[in-house]
């Protein structure tokens, strides 16, 4: 149950929580079953709790008009017989008019449903080889039935068994209408689900449902374009990883194809950083499913697939291109288990791709994989993980700047805490986003400090007001002014008032060293100061790369396969020849051009390409 709901909605309930009347008075529902003297001079309750003790005080069962055994009203009321207790004989049993609330039938559901005690005892509690179904080990329902259905549940369970009812809760909202109304057929407010399934498939809606708010508790609206975001942001990168390494594999060894095997004996340091990071997401989504925790499942998946897709592949590329046995075992490898892991949540797509990797009948008929059948490497994962965030800050500060991927510009320097961690993955940071050099720098060196980074105290007046009263003023008022440190031990003190956590935020804030740098913080502690200094050369090299990536347009234009070779044509502007011929070298050989001229043409660069 999310903990909203557990501690919040459901809890408060259980705190304030009334008296139940079991009983209605109605015609329709279960019986109560209880029959009353109707002499109150001669008291008498009895209470049945079978057929056979009907039988024993009845001398019959009440039946339907053929004959058939029915508790309900109006036979059950026929039941009447003489009161034990009166000596007269006058007054008789008769059943109370009421029936029991319809939550009672519903709060009964663990045991009634098998007709517990009277059949299924072993089922129901076990034996010494089989563990017993009950409690359940989850039920699904929505948020209002933490006073209804989830309430009755553990009421009765607790009454009669002392303990509860069900171990794990799924408790989801309501699925509105895209107008963010209660569905309606009338309206018409929600997309047509064969039209979903037609145009995205049904893992998409599958997606849509289970990595949204609803299985935390939350309202869902359903709208198109929120299930056209499942397919970009989940389904396409695992398909186009599936795709690039089924295109790159028959393409190896001059097109007679690498037959990849499941491996993780790469020493590759992107391929053990993937191995390491993919045991951490087995491990992840096996607690995750383990506690029914399917939203926190699809958060995991999502974020996997952009490390493998948005960091591993991309960063692999050449390697690829140049048959490395390791990239494409690491690949398959990783593929494979990632299906397993994510076959729940997306049943069609990962029994396709499966497939597709293994030639065997169905990912849904294998095995769970098992985290110790990936390596660990929990260092490499955090450095590289922190390199990640390191281009991440880099290209917000280029798209920030308007400087586009493909200029390369001289420096970034790296300032965080443990530095060294870093050492060795300067090349890996300089390629990604296009820097001449990459300096790594600890954050307590002097350097640091001249980049204007600081620190900023906001008090939280509404947190901290009710602990320190007027006082409250003196701590914003310090925050402010600029009275206010961080002890050793990490206390924070502001206008002479020591502040306890959830009062205040602590946040590091960019600054500049001049106006050729610029700052930007990382997510975990430290920050990156790029040299935004564009020199002719730079901006050469620059116009060199989007020649490169305006052929590879063309390459695919012209429907060339990625290992076909080519005659290249440059025609361009005097800036434009003169960037093409100093970085021949880097356009041929990223174009895969064996034949390569350079000529007069307009401003704007034209490209030739004809299969070699």
């Amino acid at each position: 149950m999310p903990d909203h709901i557990q501690d919040g909605q459901f809890g408060r309930w259980l705190e304030n929580a009334r008296d139940w009347s079991i009983t209605r008075n109605r015609f329709w529902g279960s019986p109560v079953p209880v029959w009353k003297s109707d002499d109150p001079a001669y008291p008498r309750l009895d209470v049945y709790g079978s057929f056979a003790e009907l039988e024993r005080d009845f001398g019959r069962l009440p039946t339907d008009a053929e004959g058939r055994p029915d508790l309900h009203r109006p036979y059950v009321d026929d039941l009447v017989r003489p009161n034990p207790d009166d000596p007269t004989g006058r007054s008789m049993m008769r059943r109370v008019p009421d029936v029991l609330d319809v939550w009672f039938d519903s709060g009964s559901m663990s045991y009634a449903q098998v007709h517990y005690p009277f059949e299924n005892a072993a089922w129901f509690d076990g034996t010494a080889e089989l563990k017993g179904h009950f409690p359940a080990d989850f039920i699904v329902e929505y948020i209002g039935q933490t006073r209804g259905w989830f309430y009755t549940l553990h009421i009765l369970a607790t009454a009669l068994f002392d303990k509860p009812a069900f171990s794990n809760c799924i408790s989801h909202g309501i699925v509105l209408g895209s107008d963010g109304n209660k569905m309606s057929k009338s309206l018409r407010n929600y997309p047509d689900v064969r039209e979903v399934f037609d145009r995205d498939g049904a893992d998409a809606m599958r997606w849509f449902l289970m990595s949204s708010p609803i299985l935390r508790g939350g309202n869902l609206v359903v709208t198109e374009q929120g299930i056209r975001d499942s397919v970009r942001q989940v389904m396409i990168p695992l398909w186009n990883s599936w795709y690039f390494f089924q295109l790159y594999a028959n393409a190896a060894g001059g097109g007679s194809g690498h037959t990849a095997t499941w491996s993780t004996t790469s020493a590759d340091r992107l391929d053990r950083y993937l191995l390491a990071k993919c045991r951490q997401y087995v491990a992840e989504m096996t607690e995750a499913l383990d506690t029914y925790a399917v939203a926190e499942a699809c958060d995991a998946t999502r974020s996997f697939l952009d490390v493998l897709t948005n960091w591993y592949i991309r960063r692999s590329r050449e390697r690829f291109w140049g048959d490395t046995a390791e990239a494409f075992d690491t690949l398959y490898t990783v593929l494979e288990v990632v299906c397993r892991v994510t076959a729940p949540l997306l049943p069609l797509t990962t029994e396709e791709v499966w497939r597709g990797l293994t030639g065997e009948r169905s990912v849904h008929l294998t095995d769970w994989p098992l985290v110790d059948d990936l390596p660990a490497d929990d260092a490499l994962v955090a450095a590289m993980d922190q390199v990640r965030d390191v281009c991440s800050a880099t290209s917000a500060l280029r798209k920030a700047g308007n400087l586009r991927n493909r200029l390369p510009l001289a420096t970034l320097t790296v300032v965080v805490a443990d530095a060294a961690a870093l050492a060795g993955f300067e090349s890996i940071v300089a390629d990604e986003v296009n820097v001449k050099e990459v300096r790594l720098l600890a954050s307590d060196a002097p350097e640091a400090a001249s980049y204007g980074v600081s620190q900023r105290l906001t008090v939280n007046a509404r947190a901290a007001g009710p602990r320190l009263g007027k006082e409250v003023q003196l701590a914003i008022k310090g925050s402010k002014s600029g009275d206010w440190s961080v002890a050793a031990d990490g206390t924070v003190t502001s206008g002479g008032l020591a502040l306890v956590e959830g009062e205040y935020t602590l946040e590091t804030v960019a600054g500049a060293a001049d106006e050729t740098t610029v700052v930007g913080m990382l997510p975990g502690g430290g920050f990156v100061v790029l040299d935004t200094t564009v020199t002719p050369e730079l901006a050469a090299e620059g116009l060199a790369r989007d020649l490169v990536r305006q052929v590879q347009q063309a390459r695919r234009d012209a429907g060339l396969e990625v290992a076909d070779r080519i005659a290249l044509t440059i025609a361009g502007s005097e800036e434009v020849q003169a960037a093409a011929r100093t970085h021949e070298a880097l356009i041929a050989g990223e174009t895969l051009a064996t034949s390569y001229a350079v000529v007069g043409g307009p401003a704007t660069p034209e490209v030739t390409v004809t299969k070699a």
